[in-house]
Protein backbone atom coordinates (compact mmCIF):
# COMPACT_ATOMS: atom_id res chain seq x y z
CA UNK A 1 0.00 0.00 0.00
CA UNK A 2 0.98 3.79 -0.26
CA UNK A 3 0.49 6.97 -0.95
CA UNK A 4 -0.84 10.23 -2.25
CA UNK A 5 -0.52 13.86 -4.10
CA UNK A 6 -0.75 17.92 -4.07
CA UNK A 7 0.72 20.85 -6.38
CA UNK A 8 2.64 24.00 -6.02
CA UNK A 9 2.98 27.72 -7.08
CA UNK A 10 4.45 30.71 -6.41
CA UNK A 11 3.88 34.20 -3.60
CA UNK A 12 5.20 37.71 -4.14
CA UNK A 13 6.65 40.21 -0.86
CA UNK A 14 6.01 43.73 -0.36
CA UNK A 15 8.09 45.69 2.48
CA UNK A 16 6.14 47.02 5.28
CA UNK A 17 7.50 48.71 8.62
CA UNK A 18 8.91 46.21 11.26
CA UNK A 19 10.67 46.35 14.56
CA UNK A 20 13.51 44.37 13.64
CA UNK A 21 13.96 45.70 10.44
CA UNK A 22 12.14 45.69 7.13
CA UNK A 23 9.93 42.78 6.13
CA UNK A 24 10.15 41.50 2.46
CA UNK A 25 8.33 39.64 0.46
CA UNK A 26 9.52 36.83 -1.96
CA UNK A 27 8.64 37.06 -5.64
CA UNK A 28 5.73 35.19 -6.72
CA UNK A 29 7.81 33.01 -8.98
CA UNK A 30 9.62 31.54 -6.05
CA UNK A 31 7.01 30.52 -3.60
CA UNK A 32 4.78 27.50 -4.11
CA UNK A 33 1.45 26.62 -2.65
CA UNK A 34 1.27 26.75 0.93
CA UNK A 35 2.06 23.58 2.62
CA UNK A 36 1.07 21.27 -0.14
CA UNK A 37 3.94 21.38 -2.55
CA UNK A 38 3.94 18.03 -4.69
CA UNK A 39 0.66 17.07 -3.28
CA UNK A 40 -2.15 16.23 -5.09
CA UNK A 41 -4.88 15.42 -2.30
CA UNK A 42 -5.05 19.00 -0.71
CA UNK A 43 -5.07 22.09 -1.50
CA UNK A 44 -4.07 25.48 0.02
CA UNK A 45 -6.27 26.61 2.18
CA UNK A 46 -8.36 22.84 3.19
CA UNK A 47 -8.16 20.69 5.70
CA UNK A 48 -5.27 18.07 5.17
CA UNK A 49 -6.40 14.84 2.95
CA UNK A 50 -3.99 12.29 3.40
CA UNK A 51 -4.25 9.01 0.24
CA UNK A 52 -1.78 6.14 -0.57
CA UNK A 53 -1.34 3.83 -3.46
CA UNK A 54 -2.29 6.23 -6.39
CA UNK A 55 -3.26 4.65 -9.99
CA UNK A 56 -4.08 6.78 -12.99
CA UNK A 57 -6.37 6.05 -15.66
CA UNK A 58 -5.83 8.10 -18.71
CA UNK A 59 -9.62 9.06 -20.15
CA UNK A 60 -9.68 11.46 -23.53
CA UNK A 61 -8.09 14.40 -22.38
CA UNK A 62 -8.53 14.33 -18.41
CA UNK A 63 -6.02 12.39 -15.98
CA UNK A 64 -8.19 10.55 -13.64
CA UNK A 65 -6.03 9.94 -10.17
CA UNK A 66 -7.35 7.68 -7.60
CA UNK A 67 -6.27 7.00 -4.15
CA UNK A 68 -7.20 4.96 -0.91
CA UNK A 69 -8.42 7.76 1.72
CA UNK A 70 -5.96 7.43 4.88
CA UNK A 71 -8.15 8.67 7.72
CA UNK A 72 -6.42 7.92 10.57
CA UNK A 73 -6.77 11.27 12.71
CA UNK A 74 -5.27 9.12 16.55
CA UNK A 75 -1.66 9.54 16.41
CA UNK A 76 -0.34 6.21 17.84
CA UNK A 77 -2.93 4.70 15.83
CA UNK A 78 -2.51 6.65 12.31
CA UNK A 79 1.30 5.80 13.02
CA UNK A 80 0.83 2.17 12.53
CA UNK A 81 -2.51 1.02 11.03
CA UNK A 82 -4.31 1.73 7.75
CA UNK A 83 -7.75 3.18 7.84
CA UNK A 84 -8.95 3.80 4.31
CA UNK A 85 -12.52 3.76 4.27
CA UNK A 86 -12.95 4.52 0.81
CA UNK A 87 -11.63 5.62 -2.54
CA UNK A 88 -10.64 9.26 -4.02
CA UNK A 89 -10.54 10.69 -6.86
CA UNK A 90 -8.92 13.70 -8.79
CA UNK A 91 -8.78 15.10 -12.27
CA UNK A 92 -6.54 17.10 -14.09
CA UNK A 93 -6.33 18.51 -17.64
CA UNK A 94 -2.60 19.78 -17.91
CA UNK A 95 -0.72 18.22 -15.01
CA UNK A 96 -0.97 21.28 -13.02
CA UNK A 97 -4.55 22.21 -11.70
CA UNK A 98 -6.04 19.19 -9.86
CA UNK A 99 -9.66 18.87 -9.37
CA UNK A 100 -11.27 17.27 -6.20
CA UNK A 101 -14.30 14.79 -7.55
CA UNK A 102 -14.99 13.43 -4.76
CA UNK A 103 -15.64 9.67 -3.25
CA UNK A 104 -16.20 7.01 -5.85
CA UNK A 105 -16.60 4.01 -3.47
CA UNK A 106 -16.90 3.73 0.25
CA UNK A 107 -15.86 0.32 1.41
CA UNK A 108 -19.30 0.09 3.78
CA UNK A 109 -20.88 -0.83 0.13
CA UNK A 110 -18.85 -3.90 -0.32
CA UNK A 111 -20.75 -7.07 1.56
CA UNK A 112 -18.08 -9.39 1.19
CA UNK A 113 -15.98 -7.43 2.65
CA UNK A 114 -14.34 -7.82 6.35
CA UNK A 115 -14.57 -4.60 7.39
CA UNK A 116 -15.01 -0.98 6.14
CA UNK A 117 -12.04 0.30 6.62
CA UNK A 118 -9.57 -1.20 4.35
CA UNK A 119 -9.48 -0.01 1.07
CA UNK A 120 -6.40 -1.05 -0.26
CA UNK A 121 -4.93 -0.64 -3.77
CA UNK A 122 -6.77 -0.14 -6.57
CA UNK A 123 -6.82 0.89 -10.38
CA UNK A 124 -9.46 2.07 -12.76
CA UNK A 125 -9.51 0.41 -16.32
CA UNK A 126 -12.34 1.57 -18.81
CA UNK A 127 -14.04 -0.69 -21.50
CA UNK A 128 -16.15 -0.52 -24.25
CA UNK A 129 -17.77 2.86 -22.79
CA UNK A 130 -17.72 1.31 -19.07
CA UNK A 131 -15.32 1.39 -15.82
CA UNK A 132 -13.88 -1.18 -13.80
CA UNK A 133 -12.58 -0.23 -10.49
CA UNK A 134 -10.02 -3.14 -9.34
CA UNK A 135 -9.07 -2.88 -5.98
CA UNK A 136 -8.25 -5.23 -2.85
CA UNK A 137 -9.39 -5.77 0.50
CA UNK A 138 -9.50 -8.16 3.43
CA UNK A 139 -12.30 -10.66 3.17
CA UNK A 140 -14.48 -12.49 5.85
CA UNK A 141 -12.50 -15.45 5.48
CA UNK A 142 -9.39 -12.63 7.07
CA UNK A 143 -7.76 -13.23 3.43
CA UNK A 144 -7.16 -10.33 1.20
CA UNK A 145 -8.43 -10.87 -1.92
CA UNK A 146 -9.51 -8.85 -5.60
CA UNK A 147 -12.48 -7.61 -6.01
CA UNK A 148 -13.84 -5.56 -8.88
CA UNK A 149 -16.82 -2.58 -8.89
CA UNK A 150 -17.99 -0.61 -12.19
CA UNK A 151 -19.37 2.35 -12.99
CA UNK A 152 -20.50 4.23 -16.30
CA UNK A 153 -18.14 6.89 -14.94
CA UNK A 154 -14.43 7.22 -14.12
CA UNK A 155 -15.65 9.67 -11.43
CA UNK A 156 -18.65 6.85 -10.40
CA UNK A 157 -20.01 6.07 -8.03
CA UNK A 158 -18.70 2.05 -8.74
CA UNK A 159 -20.90 -0.43 -7.23
CA UNK A 160 -19.25 -3.96 -5.99
CA UNK A 161 -19.85 -6.88 -8.27
CA UNK A 162 -21.40 -9.01 -5.32
CA UNK A 163 -18.28 -11.25 -4.69
CA UNK A 164 -13.72 -11.13 -4.83
CA UNK A 165 -13.07 -11.44 -8.41
CA UNK A 166 -10.29 -13.83 -7.36
CA UNK A 167 -10.27 -14.94 -3.77
CA UNK A 168 -7.17 -15.16 -1.34
CA UNK A 169 -7.49 -18.62 -0.57
CA UNK A 170 -7.49 -19.64 -4.63
CA UNK A 171 -3.97 -18.40 -5.32
CA UNK A 172 -1.08 -20.75 -5.07
CA UNK A 173 1.57 -20.75 -3.12
CA UNK A 174 0.05 -18.90 -0.47
CA UNK A 175 2.65 -17.44 2.18
CA UNK A 176 1.16 -15.25 3.90
CA UNK A 177 -2.40 -13.70 4.32
CA UNK A 178 -2.07 -10.71 2.08
CA UNK A 179 -0.53 -12.39 -1.13
CA UNK A 180 -3.50 -11.15 -3.06
CA UNK A 181 -3.42 -7.66 -3.28
CA UNK A 182 -2.28 -4.07 -5.42
CA UNK A 183 -4.36 -5.15 -8.41
CA UNK A 184 -2.88 -3.94 -12.02
CA UNK A 185 -4.84 -3.94 -15.59
CA UNK A 186 -3.49 -3.65 -19.01
CA UNK A 187 -5.64 -3.99 -21.97
CA UNK A 188 -4.58 -4.05 -25.75
CA UNK A 189 -4.77 -5.54 -28.94
CA UNK A 190 -2.44 -7.56 -30.63
CA UNK A 191 -1.14 -7.76 -34.20
CA UNK A 192 -4.13 -10.32 -34.94
CA UNK A 193 -7.38 -8.77 -33.77
CA UNK A 194 -7.40 -10.21 -30.34
CA UNK A 195 -7.62 -8.52 -27.42
CA UNK A 196 -5.86 -9.35 -24.06
CA UNK A 197 -7.63 -7.99 -20.94
CA UNK A 198 -4.71 -8.72 -18.13
CA UNK A 199 -5.24 -8.50 -14.67
CA UNK A 200 -2.13 -8.59 -12.36
CA UNK A 201 -1.28 -8.59 -8.48
CA UNK A 202 0.38 -9.55 -5.67
CA UNK A 203 2.88 -9.02 -2.65
CA UNK A 204 6.02 -11.03 -2.02
CA UNK A 205 4.13 -13.34 -5.54
CA UNK A 206 3.06 -12.02 -8.17
CA UNK A 207 0.46 -13.59 -10.30
CA UNK A 208 -1.15 -12.42 -13.23
CA UNK A 209 -4.26 -13.96 -15.52
CA UNK A 210 -6.58 -12.88 -18.40
CA UNK A 211 -10.06 -11.22 -17.93
CA UNK A 212 -13.31 -12.26 -20.19
CA UNK A 213 -14.93 -9.81 -21.94
CA UNK A 214 -17.13 -8.90 -18.98
CA UNK A 215 -14.03 -7.72 -17.39
CA UNK A 216 -15.78 -9.34 -14.25
CA UNK A 217 -14.16 -12.77 -14.38
CA UNK A 218 -11.13 -14.58 -14.88
CA UNK A 219 -10.58 -16.41 -17.94
CA UNK A 220 -10.50 -20.19 -18.20
CA UNK A 221 -7.51 -20.92 -20.31
CA UNK A 222 -7.49 -24.73 -20.63
CA UNK A 223 -11.40 -24.82 -20.71
CA UNK A 224 -11.90 -27.28 -17.84
CA UNK A 225 -14.62 -25.22 -15.90
CA UNK A 226 -12.55 -24.47 -13.08
CA UNK A 227 -10.25 -21.23 -12.22
CA UNK A 228 -6.80 -22.75 -10.96
CA UNK A 229 -3.58 -21.11 -9.92
CA UNK A 230 0.07 -22.42 -10.97
CA UNK A 231 3.33 -21.30 -12.54
CA UNK A 232 1.90 -20.37 -16.33
CA UNK A 233 -0.90 -20.77 -18.54
CA UNK A 234 -0.39 -23.88 -19.78
CA UNK A 235 -1.35 -25.77 -16.90
CA UNK A 236 -3.44 -22.99 -14.84
CA UNK A 237 -5.40 -19.86 -15.34
CA UNK A 238 -3.71 -17.86 -13.05
CA UNK A 239 0.12 -17.65 -13.09
CA UNK A 240 2.37 -17.23 -11.00
CA UNK A 241 5.49 -15.64 -12.56
CA UNK A 242 9.19 -15.09 -10.83
CA UNK A 243 11.40 -15.29 -13.28
CA UNK A 244 13.67 -11.93 -13.17
CA UNK A 245 11.66 -9.74 -10.57
CA UNK A 246 14.21 -9.49 -8.40
CA UNK A 247 13.64 -8.72 -5.00
CA UNK A 248 9.78 -8.52 -5.74
CA UNK A 249 7.68 -6.90 -3.03
CA UNK A 250 4.45 -5.40 -3.99
CA UNK A 251 2.76 -2.71 -6.14
CA UNK A 252 2.98 -3.88 -9.74
CA UNK A 253 2.39 -1.51 -12.06
CA UNK A 254 1.80 -2.85 -16.26
CA UNK A 255 3.18 -0.25 -18.56
CA UNK A 256 3.90 0.04 -22.80
CA UNK A 257 5.34 2.74 -24.26
CA UNK A 258 3.41 4.50 -27.12
CA UNK A 259 4.70 6.23 -30.64
CA UNK A 260 3.18 9.91 -31.39
CA UNK A 261 0.12 8.15 -33.03
CA UNK A 262 -0.41 6.54 -29.75
CA UNK A 263 0.48 3.27 -30.79
CA UNK A 264 2.24 0.55 -28.72
CA UNK A 265 5.70 -0.73 -29.24
CA UNK A 266 8.53 -2.31 -27.68
CA UNK A 267 9.06 -4.62 -24.23
CA UNK A 268 6.67 -4.61 -21.73
CA UNK A 269 7.25 -2.97 -18.34
CA UNK A 270 5.96 -4.00 -15.00
CA UNK A 271 7.44 -1.26 -12.49
CA UNK A 272 6.71 -2.62 -8.90
CA UNK A 273 7.97 -2.56 -5.01
CA UNK A 274 11.46 -3.61 -4.09
CA UNK A 275 12.69 -4.89 -1.03
CA UNK A 276 12.29 -2.86 2.50
CA UNK A 277 11.63 0.18 3.18
CA UNK A 278 10.67 -0.02 -0.52
CA UNK A 279 12.66 1.12 -3.89
CA UNK A 280 10.71 1.52 -6.95
CA UNK A 281 12.47 -0.83 -9.58
CA UNK A 282 11.40 -2.21 -13.02
CA UNK A 283 11.25 -5.51 -15.14
CA UNK A 284 10.86 -6.10 -18.85
CA UNK A 285 9.57 -8.63 -21.04
CA UNK A 286 8.17 -9.21 -24.67
CA UNK A 287 5.21 -11.21 -23.45
CA UNK A 288 3.15 -10.77 -20.87
CA UNK A 289 1.92 -14.60 -20.39
CA UNK A 290 5.64 -16.03 -20.71
CA UNK A 291 6.50 -15.22 -17.42
CA UNK A 292 10.31 -14.54 -18.43
CA UNK A 293 11.03 -10.94 -17.18
CA UNK A 294 14.71 -9.67 -17.30
CA UNK A 295 15.47 -7.33 -14.56
CA UNK A 296 16.12 -3.23 -15.32
CA UNK A 297 17.00 -1.09 -12.47
CA UNK A 298 16.27 0.02 -9.29
CA UNK A 299 14.56 3.80 -10.07
CA UNK A 300 13.72 5.14 -7.19
CA UNK A 301 15.38 4.41 -3.53
CA UNK A 302 12.95 4.33 -0.33
CA UNK A 303 11.58 8.01 0.26
CA UNK A 304 11.97 10.46 3.00
CA UNK A 305 8.89 10.11 5.15
CA UNK A 306 6.96 6.77 4.40
CA UNK A 307 8.11 3.51 4.48
CA UNK A 308 5.79 2.13 1.57
CA UNK A 309 5.71 3.44 -1.97
CA UNK A 310 3.08 2.73 -4.64
CA UNK A 311 3.28 4.27 -8.43
CA UNK A 312 1.46 4.64 -12.17
CA UNK A 313 3.33 5.09 -15.17
CA UNK A 314 0.91 6.47 -18.02
CA UNK A 315 1.25 8.69 -21.02
CA UNK A 316 -0.32 11.93 -21.53
CA UNK A 317 -0.02 15.17 -24.31
CA UNK A 318 3.08 13.50 -25.58
CA UNK A 319 4.99 13.22 -21.82
CA UNK A 320 5.63 10.26 -19.49
CA UNK A 321 4.81 10.61 -15.67
CA UNK A 322 5.37 8.60 -13.01
CA UNK A 323 3.11 8.84 -10.04
CA UNK A 324 4.17 8.01 -6.42
CA UNK A 325 2.84 8.38 -2.76
CA UNK A 326 5.02 9.71 0.06
CA UNK A 327 4.57 11.13 3.98
CA UNK A 328 5.19 15.01 3.11
CA UNK A 329 2.48 16.64 4.26
CA UNK A 330 2.42 17.85 7.69
CA UNK A 331 1.55 14.83 10.30
CA UNK A 332 2.39 12.73 7.23
CA UNK A 333 3.53 9.05 7.73
CA UNK A 334 3.51 5.36 5.98
CA UNK A 335 0.21 5.75 7.03
CA UNK A 336 -1.16 8.87 6.14
CA UNK A 337 0.28 9.23 2.11
CA UNK A 338 0.72 12.22 -0.07
CA UNK A 339 -0.11 11.03 -3.92
CA UNK A 340 2.97 13.26 -5.70
CA UNK A 341 4.05 13.41 -9.72
CA UNK A 342 7.03 13.65 -11.72
CA UNK A 343 8.19 13.16 -15.25
CA UNK A 344 9.73 9.67 -16.35
CA UNK A 345 12.50 9.87 -18.66
CA UNK A 346 13.60 7.08 -21.15
CA UNK A 347 17.11 6.35 -22.73
CA UNK A 348 17.08 5.71 -26.26
CA UNK A 349 17.81 1.49 -25.52
CA UNK A 350 14.69 1.48 -23.30
CA UNK A 351 16.42 1.66 -19.66
CA UNK A 352 15.56 3.86 -17.28
CA UNK A 353 17.93 6.02 -14.85
CA UNK A 354 17.69 6.01 -10.79
CA UNK A 355 15.82 9.08 -10.25
CA UNK A 356 14.77 11.14 -6.67
CA UNK A 357 11.65 12.07 -5.43
CA UNK A 358 10.85 15.78 -5.85
CA UNK A 359 8.88 18.36 -3.92
CA UNK A 360 8.15 20.95 -6.45
CA UNK A 361 6.71 18.58 -9.00
CA UNK A 362 6.48 19.36 -12.87
CA UNK A 363 4.56 22.44 -12.02
CA UNK A 364 6.47 24.07 -9.44
CA UNK A 365 10.11 25.93 -8.94
CA UNK A 366 12.99 25.43 -7.08
CA UNK A 367 15.53 27.81 -5.60
CA UNK A 368 18.93 28.17 -4.80
CA UNK A 369 19.70 30.37 -1.23
CA UNK A 370 23.43 31.77 -1.36
CA UNK A 371 25.97 33.80 0.63
CA UNK A 372 26.91 37.00 -1.25
CA UNK A 373 30.09 35.13 -1.74
CA UNK A 374 28.03 32.60 -4.43
CA UNK A 375 28.76 29.46 -1.86
CA UNK A 376 24.82 27.56 -1.78
CA UNK A 377 23.23 26.34 1.18
CA UNK A 378 22.19 22.73 0.66
CA UNK A 379 21.55 19.80 3.25
CA UNK A 380 24.40 17.04 3.81
CA UNK A 381 24.15 14.50 1.01
CA UNK A 382 22.21 10.99 1.97
CA UNK A 383 20.60 7.82 0.24
CA UNK A 384 17.47 7.30 2.27
CA UNK A 385 17.98 4.26 4.84
CA UNK A 386 16.43 1.01 4.73
CA UNK A 387 16.01 0.95 8.16
CA UNK A 388 12.75 1.80 10.00
CA UNK A 389 14.71 2.69 13.17
CA UNK A 390 16.29 5.66 11.07
CA UNK A 391 13.20 7.54 10.65
CA UNK A 392 11.68 9.95 10.71
CA UNK A 393 14.56 12.39 9.88
CA UNK A 394 14.76 15.24 12.09
CA UNK A 395 19.06 15.93 12.71
CA UNK A 396 19.64 16.47 8.97
CA UNK A 397 22.91 19.10 8.85
CA UNK A 398 22.66 22.25 6.66
CA UNK A 399 25.76 24.69 5.42
CA UNK A 400 27.36 25.57 2.87
CA UNK A 401 27.88 23.12 -0.21
CA UNK A 402 27.74 20.22 1.95
CA UNK A 403 25.59 17.84 -0.53
CA UNK A 404 27.01 15.45 -2.71
CA UNK A 405 24.75 16.43 -5.68
CA UNK A 406 23.38 19.10 -7.46
CA UNK A 407 19.70 18.54 -6.13
CA UNK A 408 21.21 19.04 -2.53
CA UNK A 409 21.07 22.69 -2.72
CA UNK A 410 17.33 22.83 -4.46
CA UNK A 411 14.70 24.51 -1.93
CA UNK A 412 10.79 24.79 -2.66
CA UNK A 413 9.98 27.83 -0.74
CA UNK A 414 6.28 27.91 0.30
CA UNK A 415 3.93 30.26 1.97
CA UNK A 416 4.95 29.52 5.82
CA UNK A 417 3.10 26.84 7.42
CA UNK A 418 2.91 29.14 10.52
CA UNK A 419 0.15 31.64 8.59
CA UNK A 420 -0.24 31.23 5.10
CA UNK A 421 -2.10 34.41 4.84
CA UNK A 422 1.26 36.27 6.19
CA UNK A 423 3.10 37.09 3.02
CA UNK A 424 6.20 37.46 4.91
CA UNK A 425 6.25 34.21 5.98
CA UNK A 426 7.86 31.27 4.23
CA UNK A 427 8.96 27.86 4.81
CA UNK A 428 11.53 26.09 2.90
CA UNK A 429 11.55 22.37 2.03
CA UNK A 430 14.22 20.38 0.51
CA UNK A 431 13.58 19.61 -3.00
CA UNK A 432 15.18 16.11 -3.33
CA UNK A 433 13.85 15.18 0.76
CA UNK A 434 10.61 15.85 0.21
CA UNK A 435 8.58 16.67 3.42
CA UNK A 436 11.91 17.95 5.47
CA UNK A 437 12.08 21.48 6.07
CA UNK A 438 14.28 23.56 7.42
CA UNK A 439 13.50 23.87 10.78
CA UNK A 440 14.43 26.12 14.05
CA UNK A 441 15.48 23.90 16.76
CA UNK A 442 15.39 25.43 20.60
CA UNK A 443 19.16 24.53 21.25
CA UNK A 444 20.05 27.01 18.34
CA UNK A 445 20.87 24.58 15.90
CA UNK A 446 18.85 24.52 12.59
CA UNK A 447 18.25 21.07 10.96
CA UNK A 448 16.48 19.58 8.11
CA UNK A 449 13.22 17.80 9.64
CA UNK A 450 10.27 16.29 8.84
CA UNK A 451 6.61 17.71 10.57
CA UNK A 452 6.04 14.24 12.26
CA UNK A 453 2.87 15.80 14.23
CA UNK A 454 1.35 18.45 12.08
CA UNK A 455 1.33 20.49 15.28
CA UNK A 456 1.44 24.60 15.53
CA UNK A 457 4.43 24.31 16.85
CA UNK A 458 6.44 22.38 14.63
CA UNK A 459 4.47 24.87 11.85
CA UNK A 460 6.31 27.51 13.56
CA UNK A 461 9.45 25.93 13.97
CA UNK A 462 9.60 25.23 10.13
CA UNK A 463 8.80 29.11 9.52
CA UNK A 464 10.72 31.85 9.31
CA UNK A 465 9.52 36.28 8.59
CA UNK A 466 11.20 37.52 5.49
CA UNK A 467 13.23 40.67 6.35
CA UNK A 468 15.61 42.99 3.94
CA UNK A 469 19.02 42.09 4.39
CA UNK A 470 21.14 43.56 7.00
CA UNK A 471 24.15 43.46 5.38
CA UNK A 472 21.97 44.14 1.43
CA UNK A 473 18.61 45.52 1.11
CA UNK A 474 18.48 43.85 -2.22
CA UNK A 475 18.97 40.19 0.19
CA UNK A 476 17.37 38.71 2.48
CA UNK A 477 17.25 37.75 6.10
CA UNK A 478 15.31 35.04 7.83
CA UNK A 479 13.75 35.95 11.50
CA UNK A 480 12.30 32.73 13.27
CA UNK A 481 8.99 32.71 13.80
CA UNK A 482 9.09 30.50 17.03
CA UNK A 483 12.21 32.40 18.53
CA UNK A 484 11.66 35.85 17.72
CA UNK A 485 14.90 37.79 17.17
CA UNK A 486 16.51 34.64 16.20
CA UNK A 487 17.88 34.77 12.46
CA UNK A 488 19.34 32.65 10.19
CA UNK A 489 22.92 32.64 9.52
CA UNK A 490 26.31 30.67 8.91
CA UNK A 491 28.85 29.71 11.76
CA UNK A 492 31.37 27.88 10.29
CA UNK A 493 30.11 26.79 7.43
CA UNK A 494 26.72 25.35 8.83
CA UNK A 495 23.55 26.99 9.03
CA UNK A 496 22.21 27.63 12.97
CA UNK A 497 20.57 30.89 14.79
CA UNK A 498 21.81 34.04 15.94
CA UNK A 499 20.57 37.17 17.87
CA UNK A 500 23.65 39.59 16.45
CA UNK A 501 22.73 41.69 12.90
CA UNK A 502 26.53 41.14 12.58
CA UNK A 503 27.01 37.91 11.41
CA UNK A 504 26.50 35.98 8.20
CA UNK A 505 22.49 35.97 8.01
CA UNK A 506 21.52 37.63 4.83
CA UNK A 507 21.17 35.44 1.66
CA UNK A 508 20.17 35.53 -2.26
CA UNK A 509 17.29 33.45 -3.44
CA UNK A 510 17.45 32.50 -6.92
Amino acid sequence: MKKKIVLVMLVAISVTGCGAGKEKTIEKSQITNPMVGNNINSDSGSDLIYGGDPSVLVDGDTVYLYAGHDASTDKEVADSVYNIPEYLCYSSTDMVNWKSEGTVMTMDTVKWAKDDQSAWASQVAEYNGKYYLYYCSWDKTGKQSIGVATSDSPTGPFTDIGQPLVKGNVTKPQLSSFNDIDPTVWIETDETGTTHRYLAWGNGMFFICELNEDMISVKDQNGDGEITSGNNFAEADIAYQKNGLENYTEAPWLYRRQDENGNYYGDYYLFYANGWRENMAYATTDDLSSGNWKFGNIIMTPNATSNTNHMAVFDFKGKTYFVYHNGSLPGGNGYRRSACVTELNFNDDGSIDLFEETAAGPAGTTSSITLDSGKALSHEGFVNSSADSDYPYTKIKIGLDIGDSENDNKWVIAAGKADPSQDPYVSIQSENKAGLYITANKDGSVTLAQDTDGSDKTAKKQTFKTLEGFDDKDGVTFESVSQEGMYLCIKDDILALTDSKSDAATFYIK
